[in-house]
């Protein structure tokens, strides 16, 4: 007896391990099979939609036009500390552009997006959860899947770039200040250079970004509230692992393709 529970406990793990490590795979391919079946019976609900836009996109607005204009003015700064060195001012609107257009921009909406979206789809699947309501979805047919979670994808896929556009417009409007009032650059001088050094394909790698982190961080925070325990405690756990993990993915987006980027030419 004593050498048969050992050896049970120690399957348990195995299995328990097996199906934790399944589960993100199983979710994904949930999503993915919904996602047809919503566009072919067209059972999108448009108040849902408009619902989840309003949430990611234009209440996250203010936040990410402030943060981008302060983050494009600290570039600014940082940039003009080290070009003064080298009597190379006018290479600022390079640094700042680049920087702005392919990473920071980019990056700034989804930092924003994880503590805004992914937190509360989270905590909004997860109560959903404790009161039962995503077991009564079950238990009248409907998926989960696309009733929960493609209005909110399709609505950060929408929101996201769309942010990201105002984002590098204001990042790009703070580095000119400090180019134009603290370096000393003519303004004329200053837009010509922008324009003469960003092309379309810049810009649009940055939006490209944008729009895989909110794919990575819809997913991420819905599946953290699936997972999340049925209680108080549970739900507010399954929010604070959606942001770590949304955060966490990311990050390791951003590195994959910025280095596919640079293999490219970009």
């Amino acid at each position: 007896m004593d050498e048969i529970l050992p050896r049970t406990t120690w399957i348990g793990r195995i299995k328990k391990a097996a199906v934790s490590t399944a589960a993100p795979f199983i979710f994904v391919g949930a999503v993915a099979v919904a996602l047809p079946e919503v566009f072919r019976q067209k059972t999108l609900r448009l108040k849902d939609l408009t619902y989840y836009l309003d949430l990611c996109g234009s209440k996250s607005l203010p936040v990410v036009l402030l943060i981008s204009l302060l983050m494009g003015t600290v570039l600014g700064i940082q940039g003009a500390l080290q070009l003064r060195k080298v009597g190379t001012d006018i290479f600022i609107v390079d640094l700042v552009g680049f920087a702005v257009l392919k990473e920071f921009g980019p990056l700034m909406v989804a930092i924003i997006a994880t503590g805004r979206a992914g937190s509360a789809f989270a905590a909004e699947i997860g109560t959903m959860k404790v009161n039962e309501e995503v077991f009564a979805l079950k238990t009248l047919g409907i998926s989960p899947e696309s009733f929960l979670v493609l209005p909110k994808l399709l609505a950060m896929l929408i929101a996201m770039p769309l942010l990201t556009v105002f984002a590098d417009a204001a990042g790009l409007l703070g580095g000119s200040i400090i180019g134009v009032f603290y370096m000393g650059i003519p303004l004329n001088a200053y837009w010509d250079r922008t324009f003469a050094v960003l092309d379309e394909i810049t810009f649009l790698l940055g939006v490209l970004k944008s729009s895989f982190f909110s794919v990575l961080i819809t997913l991420a925070g819905c599946y953290c509230g699936f997972q999340a325990e049925s209680d108080a405690q549970g739900v507010g756990r399954g929010a604070t692992r959606a942001v770590v993990l949304s955060l966490f993915l990311v990050i390791v987006a951003d590195a994959i393709l910025t280095l596919l980027y640079s293999l490219t030419g970009y």
